[in-house]
C-alpha cells in the first residue's frame, strides 16, 4: 500500500519519568521517514507531570479519565481526521522505539503488509531476580512468525483499523483483541523482527494483566 501520512498514538498514565525517552525515540523515528508523522499522546487519568512533558514536546494531546488502555488508544486514533493512504502505529509511554521503527513499517507496507506486529526487548532487569530474566529469555520467541502481540510495537493501515472496529475499551489485552479481529478479516500480517522496541521491565504495573504482571508470573512460577 502507499502511505502518505503516519499517526502514532501513545497512551500514558502517570509516565512523567519515562515519557521523555518515548517521545525522543518517536521524534527520531519520524525524522527518518519522508512522510508527515503526527504523534498523539493520550493522558489517561494522569496525576503527575506527564502533561507538562507532552506540552513541552509539542505533540498532540488528548486528555481522558477512563483509566483504560483500550479506551485510551481508541481515543487517540479517533482524535485525528481521516486521511487517504494513512498508516496507524501505536507504542507505550514506558517504551522507546528504535530510529528505524517507522521506516520499517513503511517498507513492510510497501510490500503489501496491512498489519505489522513487532517484538520488544528489555534492557534493564535491575528490579527483578536473575531467574526472571532467564525464564523470560527462554520463553520469548523472537524469530520470524513469532506470533507476539505487543501494544508497544504495532502498526496497521487506517482502513483496516476502521474496518475491524478499532480498539475496544478493554483494560488489558486490547492489542491482542484488535489483532485477532484483523487476522479474522484476512489481513496481510508481518510478524516483524527487524525493529524491536525497548520496553520497561518495571515492577510497578500501570495496566492490570500487563507486562509487569506477566513478569510476576515468571518470578512466582
Amino acid at each position: 500500500m502507499r502511505v502518505e501520512h503516519i499517526t502514532v498514538v501513545v497512551p500514558a498514565h502517570d509516565e512523567e519519568a519515562l515519557l521523555p525517552g518515548c517521545l525522543e525515540g518517536l521524534h527520531t523515528a519520524a525524522q527518518a521517514v519522508s512522510v508527515p508523522v503526527t504523534t498523539v499522546v493520550v493522558l489517561d487519568g494522569c496525576t503527575d507531570g506527564s502533561e507538562a512533558v507532552v506540552r513541552r514536546a509539542g505533540v498532540d494531546v488528548v486528555v481522558l479519565g477512563a483509566r483504560n488502555v483500550g479506551a485510551a488508544r481508541r481515543a487517540g486514533f479517533e482524535s485525528v481526521a481521516p486521511r487517504p493512504h494513512e498508516w496507524f502505529a501505536t507504542t507505550d509511554a514506558d517504551s522507546r522505539v528504535p530510529a528505524h521503527w517507522l521506516s520499517s513499517h513503511l517498507q513492510h507496507a510497501s510490500r503489501g503488509a496491512q498489519l505489522v506486529a513487532g517484538t520488544v526487548a528489555v534492557t534493564d532487569w535491575s528490579g527483578w531476580p536473575d531467574h526472571v530474566r532467564s525464564r523470560y529469555g527462554s520463553a520469548y520467541r523472537s524469530g520470524a512468525a513469532h506470533g507476539h502481540v505487543h501494544g508497544a510495537s504495532l502498526g496497521f493501515s487506517a482502513d483496516l483499523y476502521r474496518a475491524a472496529g478499532g480498539f475496544a475499551a478493554l483494560p488489558a489485552h486490547e492489542d491482542v483483541d484488535l489483532v485477532q479481529r484483523m487476522v479474522e478479516r484476512g489481513a496481510n500480517v508481518v510478524w516483524s523482527i527487524d525493529a524491536p522496541v525497548e520496553t520497561s521491565a518495571r515492577v510497578d504495573a500501570r495496566a492490570p494483566q500487563g507486562f509487569a504482571t506477566y513478569l510476576e508470573g515468571l518470578q512466582d512460577r
